[in-house]
């Protein structure tokens, strides 16, 4: 079982006067990253909330936004009239002094620091914190939802990459033996028309020698196996059942593959051959960039 590292989930609340929202998006990344966006009177559960996404999820850049509105009779804050009054005399006092007419703003005046006090935050978090870590989970579970069906659609997209690769693999191994018969074919050819123009005569020994050394240097079998090594790992990982990560190990596979592809394209330069190499190397490279969406 696989799951995409790309996904969007959602949940929201209405609770006495005020509305909670929480959005969880997730794009790939290479490892876990979290980054949690709450309002200011709600920072003190972003640790609890990074933990919770945490426990959630395994890999990929999630972002996770919550969205706090208080409609309450509560909501709001309370002007501290001490510390706006002093203001208001110091400003006096200084135009006086200086001689300046004085044109009060207290709009402007509410923004100097002190001049209001908000709710308790700590209260505030403290009432909050069930409901939104509640939303927190059904919000990832949603997340884990889509990504799951995206997973499903990159699964049945690796699958049948693999089954194309088994298909041009069996034609290797197949076209694979023809090379070296061909090989000694045109060496035999070409070696007795060497040896009839300078009069020799054409040793058989010499001659298989030859054909022996290019069939170890072309042989292919060792990675053939190999690469069908990889693919049957690779089909056994997708069929499996369990909830943890295996992007990491597929991305793992997927480069070991195409090690093996081009040790083939090395060693047998044979067109045929060459020419279902490219084939194979262009299915990898797409299982390639399948797997690095995958968590």
């Amino acid at each position: 079982m696989i799951r995409s590292m790309t996904g969007f989930g959602s949940s929201t609340q209405s609770l006495d006067g005020v509305e909670y929202g929480v959005e969880v998006r997730s794009v790939n990344n290479r490892y876990f990253k979290c980054q949690v966006r709450v309002p200011d009177t709600l920072q003190e559960i972003e640790s609890d909330i990074e933990r919770a996404v945490s426990g959630n999820l395994a890999r990929g850049s999630i972002v996770l936004t919550v969205r706090y509105v208080d409609h309450s009779p509560d909501a709001g804050a309370t002007i501290n009239r001490v510390v706006v009054e002093r203001y208001l005399s110091e400003l006096k006092a200084i135009a006086e002094a200086t001689g300046v007419e004085l044109k009060t703003d207290l709009a402007a005046v509410l923004t100097l620091p002190g001049s209001y006090s908000e709710s308790n935050r700590t209260e505030i978090a403290s009432r909050a914190k069930p409901v939104i870590m509640s939303l927190v989970q059904s919000a990832t579970d949603d997340l884990q939802e889509m990504r799951q069906r995206e997973g499903n659609s990159i699964q049945r997209d690796l699958e049948e990459h693999c089954d194309k690769i088994v298909e041009l693999i069996s034609q290797v191994d197949t076209r694979a033996p023809e090379v070296v018969l061909q090989y000694q074919e045109r060496l035999r050819q070409r070696v007795e028309l060497l040896a009839n123009e300078a009069g020799a005569s054409l040793s058989q020994q010499d001659l298989i020698r030859e054909v022996a050394i290019f069939a170890e240097r072309s042989d292919i079998n060792e990675e053939l196996t190999r690469l069908r090594s990889h693919i049957d790992q690779l089909k056994g990982i997708l069929d499996e059942k369990s909830e943890a990560p295996v992007g990491r190990t597929l991305d793992f596979l997927s480069q070991e593959m195409l090690r093996e592809a081009n040790t083939i394209a090395s060693k047998c330069l044979d067109a045929t051959v060459s020419r279902y190499v490219v084939l194979i190397k262009g299915l990898i490279d797409r299982i390639k960039e399948q797997v690095q969406n995958v968590e």
